[in-house]
């Protein structure tokens, strides 16, 4: 896929550079929380959303600074495509793929035990519909929900904080709001209908790095 491509190179580039110096590599998992839009028709309108669903995460940071870091990551979730309103529901299964580069500031130094943190950044993100299509989809007349692929740029934000479990072992506990633009290519609006604005993904995470010096 277009996206594990991506960060084999991205991460084969820099991980030379990484290893010189205070790098983290590590993982996570949680759950995706979407908004919703509106999709407008006349003067009726139904919500189009993508479903709660697992989420992941892998990611390489250099944490060279006394305080500042930053990180290469990568994120995959499952939600189906939903769309409801006028008493009827459309779901049709999907997945996503994101690439991003997020910088960090923590709240306490390098070598501490504890580090709360914040982090900023943007990067792209892949929506694909892997659903069956379907002679007839609910709610057509707003929206199709289809096998289509929408790379759409992301804005990411969020914060946490960094444990120090064991020598060169740290537990995170992160929260991140993924923002995109609406996928209009895997819930494309029908002739006449309308959709805009930005999705906001709250992803919650928990997961594991491995650091190269202890308590860094």
């Amino acid at each position: 896929m277009k996206i594990t491509w991506m960060l084999v190179v991205c991460l084969s580039t820099i991980a030379p550079c990484a290893i010189a110096q205070r790098w983290e590599v590590g993982g996570g998992a949680g759950g995706g929380f979407y908004t919703s839009q509106d999709v407008s028709l006349g003067s009726s309108s139904v919500s189009a959303k993508i479903d709660t669903n697992i989420a992941g995460s892998a990611w390489l940071g250099n944490n060279s600074g006394i305080k500042w870091g930053g990180e290469l990551r990568v994120d995959y979730q499952l939600g189906d495509l939903a769309l409801n309103g006028d008493g009827q529901s459309a779901a049709f299964a999907a997945r996503s793929f994101g690439l991003h580069y997020d910088v960090l500031y923590h709240f306490a130094p390098n070598g501490s035990k504890i580090r709360p943190f914040v982090a900023v950044g943007a990067g792209v993100k892949m929506y694909q519909g892997t659903g069956a299509q379907q002679a007839f989809q609910p709610l057509y007349q707003y929206a199709l929900l289809s096998q289509a692929q929408d790379l759409v740029p992301l804005v990411s934000a969020g914060g946490g904080v960094k444990v120090q479990l064991a020598s060169h072992v740290q537990l995170r506990v992160e929260v991140h709001d993924f923002a995109t633009p609406f996928p209009k290519q895997v819930i494309a609006p029908n002739a006449g209908a309308k959709v805009g604005g930005w999705l906001m993904d709250f992803v919650p995470m928990v997961g594991i790095s491995y650091t190269s010096s202890e308590g860094r």
